[in-house]
């Protein structure tokens, strides 16, 4: 036992992150090769899927629902349902992957010796890479659309530092507790479909914020996800009509970073279980 504490102690750390950065760009490559290999459409696969989505929800709440040629928020639809998707892909991908991300990769995890949050890091990181390559397909769907762009293209950072925030810490709590308790594997698959509908991805938040028949509680337990505030301020990046409010804001940027290290410190908590276990 004091044999792992004293290895725990040298491979865990943000310090310890740093210096295994190219480990972790290694791992990220390796992730995007695997995923993609044999695959005739290869990385375009991480932009047929989002847009396939957009296009789904498009129909049903643009066309059927005739919302398509209306104005979101002060924006076009199309955009709107753009941008949302690609941003919580991004996240669901993450998520779903990175409780998975010590489990699959067992033998990696008990003969090198690198910090082991490299490992959920990896997944949320390889995820971001498809995010970021779609971010020309949002820009050419808001100059097509003839959105404005203004000065808000700079929470575009903002808002990919927070979301990174919150992936890593929970992809913290995930992947190690997953180790423990398999069920959790299990149980992100429905909690992927709540959430994806918990959160203003495509539709607008003043449509949660203006339902008369929804009760206080219930809308008080909406905002309390962390991912409205975080969707609200990528749709925010591309519409420069409807920002998030202050409070908004600062309850999803506070809760990310607090699950951050709450995560972070659960990880450590639990590493040498987690490896006895693997």
């Amino acid at each position: 036992m004091a044999v792992i504490s004293r290895t725990l102690g040298k491979a865990t750390g943000v310090g310890a992150l740093w210096r295994n950065r190219q480990t972790l760009l290694t791992l990220v490559q390796r992730d995007l090769a695997v995923k993609y290999q044999r695959s005739v459409l290869g990385y375009f696969w991480s932009l047929i899927e989002p847009m396939g989505m957009a296009g789904i929800y498009y129909f049903v709440f643009g066309v059927l629902y005739n919302s398509g040629g209306k104005q979101v928020e002060g924006g076009a639809y199309p955009v709107f349902v753009v941008v949302g998707i690609f941003a919580w892909q991004w996240a669901s991908s993450a998520m779903s992957e990175s409780t998975r991300s010590l489990t699959s990769q067992a033998s990696l995890i008990t003969t090198m010796r690198v910090p082991r949050e490299i490992f959920p890091v990896a997944k949320v990181v390889a995820r971001f890479a498809e995010y970021a390559a779609g971010l020309p397909i949002i820009v050419v769907f808001a100059l097509f659309y003839g959105a404005s762009f203004s000065w808000t293209l700079l929470l575009l950072p903002v808002a990919i530092l927070i979301q990174t925030a919150l992936l890593v810490g929970i992809s913290f709590i995930l992947s190690s507790i997953n180790v423990l308790m398999r069920d959790v594997d299990r149980f992100m698959r429905l909690a992927m479909r709540i959430l994806f509908y918990a959160a203003p991805v495509v539709y607008p938040l003043s449509k949660v914020l203006n339902a008369e028949s929804a009760p206080g509680w219930l809308k008080d337990l909406y905002m309390a996800n962390p991912f409205v505030g975080i969707i609200q301020l990528h749709h925010s990046v591309w519409n420069s009509h409807e920002l998030p409010g202050w409070p908004l804001f600062w309850y999803s940027t506070s809760i990310s970073f607090a699950l951050l290290f709450v995560g972070w410190a659960l990880f450590r908590s639990l590493e040498a279980r987690v490896l006895k276990e693997l």
